[in-house]
């Protein structure tokens, strides 16, 4: 129970606007205090979420820090154990000197109520917290920093209270298996009612959500590749057929459950919105895109073309093109989609074009990689939505004969290869073929064209790593004209219908 007295009571005025003291309990911190140092199983009670600063006076803060300390090192924590830390302590003299840990154990009863003493002293952390952030963001709107217009004031506030809010989540720590369990089994059987052995978001091609079961939530999951490989056309088509595959149900207990396809929040970073529409649009159509640019339609398009926009106007596509986004306003943008329109998958094309949070310097570029490909992947976790983040390859790829992408060809840092779940590339031999055509006529271009016949339109995705699954190559068929995948038509059957 949380003790009766509070000492938050407003003071010189508070009806009438005057001071106030910041919410503090130091009774409810000297309870606190006063059970751990007479029984150091009730520290275990408030170990998962309270911390030293936690507490509105530094002095019983210090003791809780010591304490904690020396019962992590499987010591006693008590008065006698504790008196040598603190007889030298300034502040502890002020209110009794080593006295004073004696008293705060000899005046407990119980250590029953620990955790409700802590939730209680976490709490009037978390309103200080508050009422700090609320007077800095008050000062940061009177002052007009030519640097920071008004828009990148509210995102630097909603950062900042979302990370408060995230040191509010004292719920928590392990699961029993049994549970754990459940949940497993739970999305085994979704796979099963779907007959597809998808567990994630589907990504439209038979043969990597084979070998990837789908885009799944909380992964990160990056497709790299050379510039004009065709990342953003995957991505898009990936995107697409998500958005127009979804489809929700009600639960048992009446939430809406998502059954397949997914809600799609695309960062367009290189294209404009406009440039990305064209793109899907150009695939359902089945009309060029330079064509729908240049306003080069033929008129036995036009019903194909009329069908696709409504079609595609009443898909979960949502598109923000803020170009040199960074991460903190992602993550903002993203939670305000996920709340309002139950986001599940979030693309980013692509990742070296985004900074870093406000107020981060990191010393390199390596570093900079590091933290944006640490942040997606904690934003994937934290919304449980998969993360497509689109990477460029560096120039290496170029120096070797073979020109398959490697895991080491990721630009600019090793963090990538790290901290995604998935890393796939993107390889079309065709490109580079087309740019050794020899002199017409000739013996070298009767062979050159042979190895152009067997590459024609044909893209390999490169599965170089799968925390979860196993590595391959997909092969895919890639129609440049309307900048589409689909599945390759193997001898014994044509590819399946996409639209």
């Amino acid at each position: 129970m949380e003790p009766k007295t509070e000492t938050v009571t407003p003071l010189h005025g508070g009806e009438d606007g005057g001071y106030r003291a910041p919410p503090h309990n130091f009774e409810a911190e000297m309870a606190l205090l006063g059970a751990i140092l007479a029984n150091n199983r009730a520290y275990e009670r408030v170990a998962d979420f309270l911390r030293p600063e936690h507490f509105a006076d530094a002095t019983h803060g210090r003791i809780f820090e010591v304490a904690a300390r020396l019962i992590e090192q499987g010591q006693i924590a008590d008065p006698i154990t504790l008196r040598n830390f603190f007889e030298q302590d300034g502040h502890l003299a002020e209110i009794g000197g080593a006295e004073y840990l004696s008293r705060l154990a000899g005046s407990v009863v119980t250590f029953i109520n620990a955790e409700d003493y802590g939730r209680t002293i976490f709490d009037r952390h978390l309103r200080r917290e508050l009422i700090e952030l609320a007077d800095d963001v008050a000062n940061r709107a009177y002052g007009f920093d030519v640097d920071e217009n008004a828009v990148d004031q509210i995102e630097s506030a909603e950062e900042c209270l979302f990370r408060l809010a995230e040191t509010g989540l004292v719920e928590g720590g392990f699961k029993t298996f049994r549970v754990a369990l459940t949940e497993a089994v739970t999305m085994a059987e979704a796979a099963y009612k779907r007959d597809t052995l998808v567990t994630g978001v589907p990504s439209g091609f038979t043969e990597i959500d084979r070998m990837l079961g789908g885009l799944h939530p909380s992964e990160l999951l990056v497709l790299a590749g050379r510039p004009s490989m065709g990342k953003t056309a995957l991505a898009t088509n990936i995107a697409f057929h998500a958005a127009k595959s979804y489809r929700e149900r009600r639960g048992e207990s009446g939430e809406t459950e998502i059954e397949d396809g997914a809600v799609v929040g695309f960062f367009s970073l290189e294209m404009s919105s406009e440039e990305v529409a064209t793109r899907i649009l150009a695939e359902a159509a089945e009309v060029s895109s330079h064509a729908i640019r240049r306003g080069d339609i033929h008129k036995d398009d036009f019903p194909k073309f009329v069908q696709a926009s409504q079609t595609l106007s009443s898909i979960p596509f949502f598109i923000d093109d803020a170009p040199a986004l960074t991460v903190s306003a992602l993550r903002t943008r993203a939670r305000r989609l996920k709340r309002q329109h139950n986001l599940s998958l979030i693309i980013v094309d692509y990742l070296q074009l985004m900074r870093p949070s406000a107020g981060t310097r990191p010393e390199n570029r390596v570093q900079e990689i590091s933290e944006i490909t640490r942040s997606l992947k904690a934003i994937a976790k934290e919304l449980a939505v998969p993360v497509l983040a689109l990477s460029q390859l560096s120039r290496a790829v170029e120096q070797r004969e073979d020109k398959r992408p490697l895991l080491s060809d990721l630009r600019e840092s090793g963090a990538i290869e790290q901290d995604a779940d998935v890393v796939m590339f993107i390889y079309r031999e065709e490109y580079y073929l087309e740019r050794l055509q020899p002199e017409a006529g000739s013996e070298k271009h009767t062979a050159w064209q042979e190895k152009m016949d067997r590459v024609h339109n044909i893209a390999e995705i490169i599965i170089a790593k799968q925390r979860h699954g196993p590595v391959g190559t997909v092969k895919l068929f890639f129609d440049p004209t309307f900048t589409k995948f689909s599945d390759l038509a193997e001898s014994d059957r044509l590819p399946d219908a996409r639209l």
